[in-house]
């Protein structure tokens, strides 16, 4: 079908829609026909999908619904290579010229003898590029990912090895395909492994980060599943607020069976094996009921990857008996590069190379923490049309530059420490990794939904922060009522407020000397007077994608948030009176 709307090779099918058999048919149709894969992510602009249309000189556009076709055909005059828009979710409304149903578009191919398809198929060599993965830049453009044939196949194969996927023959995995198609980790695990290790796939609605996915977890009930952290923090959340409502006597055994998980499995970690009698007993009462009601009674491989996890999160799942691992890796490596198994893992580490990936700590400071490089068979191709870049991130050894810090352990696991980029440099010269201070905060102040620490070329560190507030299952954007755990949190401090806007406007003393209360005890903790905050301030909207603050994966984009608030920023500096 991609052959008779007329695809070129090396032209892209750009891909706009929610995770569906239709998903993966377009893109693995586009690759056999010759041409690139292209994810587009359903929350980008129209301009930001012209620019990748225009980046892989699409000749076709798949797209989901009529909401995602208008921003196609707002700018389809501006896109000169393109023949052909189909749309699968949803009947088209309204017919014009080159718009195909999936129907028609399956009609098509009819015509194509299955020859000039094997000729195209027998033309293709496994080192030439066949996937563009779009890097939402957390500055300036995206760039285009390119990844072979090679580079899909290698990984998809020894990352399944490596966390011992079993093969449909022996025993059928199953996972829920949500997360973004157009990003490496989904693309990876719900695409390519799943065919390398013939996976059953289940697709979740397109509102599972909004809500539906534990839903979908308890019906499909699946054996392996990856979340983004801000996923396991929504888990989290929900289970504590439900925690919240047992009876008392409920509460008591659940927090004796979660100290008995936690310690079990710390020293499980650290290689102790015994299993004692408390934990049989917890794993009956607690674990296997928590396990069920949120759909992993049957997973044993739960992953967390794309962003940092706080290690909060981490010991509350483990204090449930279910450990959560850390994978890390990027587009540019096609996916994972280290990967915890639960036999390896350890807390905050995201675990061992795979068999076959190498990596190096690049100049690395008195503490072993260096910039990590990796290098292997699945390391991209390089940046389409920007020899530069690719320059940038490849060295002349061929080893990729990730602009993460991070050391090795001495049993050689990978701890990452933050990123080049994002190191904050004072005033007085010294390099500060916001991370772990925002993580504390957060960790301090359960009220806190978002925190960003600012303070590059100033005298000293200061903090935005944000509340936990409702947000719109539909749009996505965060309103102004409180978030039922925030609630709770103003109940017991003694304040009435239900709104973040009432907070602010009357700088609600018991919640303002909460939080300065939290941000104290933190700095309690520093490790030196500079890493100290000294100030902050609580804005009126929680960061979201919605605002463009936070990236696909959740992950925080920190120039649009230093740009958007600027002059909050500003102020921290100018104001008279310095820091107590």
């Amino acid at each position: 079908s991609c052959l008779q709307l007329g695809l070129e090779r090396f032209h892209g099918v750009g891909i706009l829609g929610f995770n569906s058999a239709e998903w993966f048919i377009a893109d693995i149709g586009a690759i056999l026909a010759g041409g690139f894969a292209v994810g587009i992510y359903t929350t980008n602009s129209p301009e930001a999908c012209h620019y990748v249309a225009e980046n892989c000189s699409a000749n076709v556009i798949v797209v989901e619904n009529h909401k995602q076709l208008q921003k196609i055909l707002e700018i389809e005059d501006r896109l000169p290579h393109l023949k052909g828009i189909v749309q699968y979710g949803e009947e088209i409304k309204e017919k014009r010229p080159n718009l195909y149903s999936w129907r028609e578009f399956m009609e098509l191919g009819r015509d194509v003898p299955d020859s000039r398809l094997h000729e195209v198929i027998a033309s293709q060599k496994p080192n030439q590029c066949c996937t563009l993965i779009y890097t939402s830049g957390t500055t300036g453009q995206p760039k285009g990912v390119m990844l072979s044939h090679d580079n899909l196949t290698w990984m998809a194969a020894a990352a399944g090895r490596f966390i011992m996927l079993s093969d449909a023959q022996d025993r059928q995995e199953q996972v829920v395909s949500y997360l973004p198609l157009s990003h490496i980790a989904a693309q990876m695990s719900d695409i390519w492994s799943a065919m390398t290790f013939g996976v059953q796939v289940y697709f979740a609605q397109p509102d599972a980060l909004k809500g539906s996915l534990v839903e979908t977890l308890r019906e499909v009930r699946p054996t392996a599943f990856l979340g983004v952290p801000r996923v396991w923090e929504k888990m989290e959340e929900k289970m504590k607020s439900v925690g919240m409502k047992s009876s008392a006597l409920r509460r008591k055994v659940a927090s004796w069976a979660k100290g008995v998980g936690l310690q079990t499995n710390l020293k499980r970690m650290n290689g102790c094996s015994e299993v004692p009698v408390n934990f049989r007993l917890a794993r009956q009462l607690v674990y296997r009921k928590v396990r069920k009601a949120i759909g992993l009674d049957r997973c044993t491989k739960c992953y967390t990857g794309a962003a940092p996890i706080t290690r909060d999160t981490l010991e509350f799942f483990l204090s449930l008996n279910i450990p959560v691992l850390e994978l890390y890796g990027m587009s540019e490596s096609s996916g994972p590069h280290t990967i915890s198994l639960p036999h390896a893992f350890k807390l905050g580490s995201c675990g061992k190379e795979l068999t076959g990936c190498h990596t190096l700590i690049h100049k690395p400071d008195r503490d072993g923490i260096g910039e990590i490089c990796f290098s292997g068979r699945h390391i991209f191709m390089g940046y389409l049309n920007m020899e530069d870049k690719t320059k940038e991130a490849i060295d002349e050894d061929g080893w990729l530059h990730s602009g993460d810090l991070g050391k090795h352990d001495k049993d050689g696991f990978l701890f990452i420490t933050g990123r080049i980029k994002e190191l904050i440099i004072t005033a007085g010269g010294e390099n500060i990794p916001p991370v772990p201070i925002e993580d504390a905060v957060k960790n301090a102040v359960p009220i806190i939904s978002n925190a960003m620490l600012v303070g590059d070329k100033a005298k000293f560190l200061a903090m935005l922060l944000t509340l936990k507030c409702v947000v719109d299952a539909e749009t996505g954007e965060p309103g102004d009522d409180l978030a039922p755990e925030a609630l709770e949190f103003c109940q017991k401090l003694g304040s009435k407020a239900t709104k973040v806007s009432e907070i602010i406007s009357s700088k609600d003393k018991a919640v303002y000397a909460a939080i300065q209360k939290g941000i104290s005890a933190v700095n309690e903790g520093a490790v030196s007077n500079a890493q100290k905050v000294q100030k902050w301030v609580l804005l009126e909207k929680d960061f979201s994608l919605f605002g463009g603050e936070l990236g696909p994966t959740m992950k925080l984009k920190r120039p649009v948030v230093a740009q958007k608030y600027q002059d909050r920023i500003a102020q921290f500096y100018t104001d008279i009176e310095t820091p107590s």
